[in-house]
């Protein structure tokens, strides 16, 4: 490798990109190639940066096998900050297996990175700590090694294992501060305001007021009867009963809960479960069916009992009945919550990330689009969505996967 490619590297390394072009701006070489693919990268041109790399992989050739594969990770670098979850995943894989094989443990492990990190934005939060579990920090450069913690703290924010997060974050800010890299350290501090941003509601005896993630963590980990509006289950002392799949259900548990220690009326319930203006006898007939489904549901929980005016929770075990909500309630709010870090996706992306169909997602937007929500740029299959971050906005709460205990 001649000087000027490995001054170039230093360069690109040390979080400098204009410093790695002067050097290689004028070649077209495979290694001045790549390196100008990472370089345009860096300075967020990740059209041509994607093409560059696509030019050094071929003009590597099958020989060098190694630099081919270098050059995989690296457009799938691209492809995660771009939000491309269609990016062949495979072609990842078999890089990582090249350079494991010959010895490259670092480029190695940072393609390790990558797909825990796709994964995380999917919500397959099993697999992504199984990833990292298998990545030993210690291979990787202080700039990988803060890349390495921000995935771990990722994860350990969407678990609600705040303690953890905090150690995490703590160490990629002290890996990107020996780094250098402006937009590494940049992106430690991004993640770390979630830590001191309201991340949901309670609403607790007719009373509401915002909680930090920690707290939200202290109050699942209670015996208090919870009604997650997040994830649209029930829990109490470790047992969780999910009703994201019965809409009507969770609306009746979540207005009894609301209205708990007293009862709630069944024209009040008639009207968030069915969403009539007034109630009818065939409204009040669906009712009486409908709370005996809930009480089968939540059977082990709490029980349900008729009132003069209307039907009353009465919880197993806990003392306190609580409803936890996002801090924005409103339609499509998966949507904006994936938009909101600030990147740009793809609807295709959206659509893999919430496990929705790609139409879904498209109508979502279109009805964002209207009411200026949302933005896009770009055409056809180039076209993507962004909207500015929202201080405060829950985006941890209404991610993919659901909350676990533990």
């Amino acid at each position: 490798m001649d000087s000027l490619i490995t001054a170039a590297a230093y360069s690109l390394a040390a979080g400098d990109p204009l410093s790695a072009l002067k050097r290689v701006a004028l070649r077209d070489d495979a290694p001045a190639l790549a390196l100008r693919g990472i370089a345009m990268a860096q300075l967020g041109d990740l059209v041509r940066a994607k093409d560059l790399l696509k030019r050094a992989a071929r003009a590597f050739g099958p020989k060098d096998a190694v630099s081919r594969a270098r050059c995989a990770v690296a457009e799938a670098e691209i492809a995660l900050v771009s939000r491309d979850l269609t990016w062949p995943v495979k072609a990842l894989d078999a890089a990582r297996t090249v350079l494991e094989r010959r010895g490259d443990r670092a480029n190695a492990a940072h393609a390790g990175c990558l797909m825990a990190r796709r994964l995380l934005l999917i919500g397959r939060l099993d697999e992504a700590m199984q990833l990292l579990a298998g990545i030993d920090p210690a291979a990787l450069t202080p700039a990988l090694r803060a890349t390495y913690e921000l995935a771990a703290a990722g994860i350990a924010i969407r678990r609600l294992r705040t303690k953890a997060a905090r150690i995490a974050l703590a160490r990629a800010e002290h890996e990107a501060r020996i780094s250098g890299i402006p937009g590494l350290m940049a992106e430690v501090e991004s993640l770390s305001l979630l830590m001191t941003e309201p991340a949901a509601r309670v609403i607790a005896g007719g009373e509401e007021r915002h909680l930090l993630l920690e707290e939200v963590e202290a109050l699942l980990a209670s015996r208090a009867f919870i009604v997650d509006a997040c994830r649209n289950l029930v829990r109490s002392d470790g047992t969780v009963v999910s009703l994201a799949t019965r809409p009507v259900l969770f609306s009746l548990g979540r207005a009894l809960a609301e209205g708990w220690p007293g009862d709630v009326s069944r024209d009040l319930l008639v009207r968030r479960a069915f969403r009539a203006k007034q109630a009818d006898e065939s409204h009040r007939a669906r009712l009486r069916v409908e709370i005996g489904r809930l009480r089968a549901e939540l059977g082990p929980l709490a029980e349900v009992t008729a009132t003069d005016q209307g039907f009353a929770l009465s919880p197993n075990l806990a003392g306190e009945v609580v409803v936890l909500v996002p801090n924005a309630e409103e339609q499509h709010a998966g949507v904006l919550a994936l938009l909101a870090d600030g990147e740009a996706w793809s609807s295709s992306a959206l659509a893999i990330a919430l496990g929705i169909s790609a139409r879904s997602v498209q109508r979502a937007l279109e009805q964002l689009w209207k009411v200026g929500k949302v933005q896009s740029f770009g055409r056809g299959r180039a076209r993507r969505w962004m909207r500015p971050p929202v201080p405060g906005f829950p985006t941890t709460l209404l991610l993919p996967a659901p909350l676990v205990n533990g």
